[in-house]
């Protein structure tokens, strides 16, 4: 099946304007995707018609918000293939699925016992386990990364042992854009009775997830790099070890009953969900789901690759710029430095020409110390991107470094 990249590009308004009097061409959408129409009148739509509290009222307008609402569930399971809605808790974002996890799995673990993640980490993916090492003694090790972006998996395999509790480690680098082996990661860490957490905010926006097939035991992601909206995220986890987890937060509907003596808990996901959740958003990323399930995902890989492929070539031989990470099979994710000048300075000069990127850490200081940079510049291609919008960052790139030369 091909991939219509102008019948997609149609559906998103805001790709028709200018930046300082050019075509916007986004290119930061490793950072936050843009909305498709059918998002924003989904959002627009059950505010206008049906908005009510959900699961609480027994009116029209909070039956109909709670029909969405769980819908939007029943659509995130189809898309990860997850075995039931029990299994899908809605979060803020994939941070907070992170310190959900965190949080509630590290109340069972004690000084001394280990954590495995990856040099490649998102400070998401970093963080909430420092506060575990911090509080609770807990030991971090990390795979470190190779030369190419590759995970260096010997080294892995060498980390795990008796007192290793969980594997926590990004699908798809937001740095380097590699797809990591998650499959054989898995296996390794179950073999030593570890379960995994996988950080899939980027990956599951270039590729199929299928939480089954790959056996994880807890998978994260956001909504808005999915282009869906900001304040909404998902936490995968399979049911006996949700079952299994204390609550992260207090408050209602989370509980069974409530009396001065005592709480009981509800069951997964409701479990996780305390308060009034995001409804609008969690809408918003149900009909971004259900948008982009028309689409082939396979073609839209291919078109991401090609756009990858076609600045690499446009810049072969431009001595002044390296590349940062050429895993083999990555994602299309082309992160750099040009010689003499600071990333900053390049996004800035890219601005003018209505070109959008992002510089700085990307959040991934260990990875920057690992490749001796304090910065570098993310070009962060998808399914919207054009060949020609490749052509017009390249052309873009050359003249913002002849400031430079």
């Amino acid at each position: 099946m091909s991939f219509d990249v102008h019948a997609a590009r149609a559906d998103f308004p805001i790709l028709s304007r200018e930046v300082n009097g050019k075509p916007l061409i986004y290119l930061d959408s490793g950072a936050s995707a843009q909305k498709p129409r059918q998002v924003i009148e989904a959002m627009s739509g059950i505010m206008e018609r049906s908005y009510a509290n959900v699961h609480r009222g027994l009116h029209t307008l909070a039956n109909e918000t709670t029909d969405a609402y769980e819908k939007a569930r029943e659509s995130v399971r189809r898309f990860i293939n997850a075995p039931s809605v029990g299994e899908v808790v809605f979060t803020k974002g994939a941070t907070e699925a992170i310190n959900l996890v965190a949080s509630s799995y590290g109340l069972g673990l004690k000084a001394g016992d280990e954590i495995v993640l990856s040099q490649m980490e998102h400070h998401a993916n970093i963080v909430p386990w420092h506060f575990l090492r911090e509080r609770h003694g807990i030991v971090l090790r990390f795979i470190p990364v190779l030369d190419d972006g590759r995970l260096d998996m010997d080294a892995f395999r060498a980390l795990l042992g008796p007192n290793t509790r969980m594997v926590a480690v990004t699908h798809m680098s937001n740095v380097l854009g590699t797809i990591n082996p998650v499959a054989e990661i898995i296996a390794a860490a179950h073999a030593v009775g570890a379960p995994v957490l996988l950080d899939g905010a980027q990956a599951i926006v270039h590729g199929a997830v299928d939480v089954q097939a790959l056996d994880v035991d807890f998978y994260a992601f956001s909504g808005h790099k999915l282009n869906g909206p900001t304040g909404i995220g998902v936490l995968y986890g399979k049911a006996e070890r949700l079952a299994a987890l204390p609550p992260y937060q207090g408050g209602g509907e989370m509980i069974g009953s409530v009396s001065m003596e005592a709480i009981t808990y509800a069951d997964p996901p409701h479990r996780f969900e305390a308060g009034t959740p995001a409804i609008v958003e969690a809408i918003g990323l149900g009909a971004a789901i259900d948008w982009l399930e028309q689409f082939d995902r396979a073609a839209i890989g291919a078109h991401e690759h090609a756009l990858y492929e076609r600045v690499k070539t446009g810049l072969q031989g431009a001595n002044w710029l390296t590349e940062i990470g050429g895993a083999p099979g990555k994602g299309a994710i082309f992160s750099f430095t040009v010689a003499g000048a600071h990333a900053h300075d390049i996004a800035q000069l890219l601005d003018r020409y209505g070109v959008a990127v992002r510089a700085g850490t990307h959040c991934a200081e260990p990875l920057m110390r690992r490749y001796g940079l304090t910065s570098s510049t993310r070009a962060s291609f998808a399914l919207y991107n054009t060949l020609e919008e490749a052509d017009s960052f390249v052309d873009a790139l050359v003249k913002a470094q002849g400031f430079f030369s």
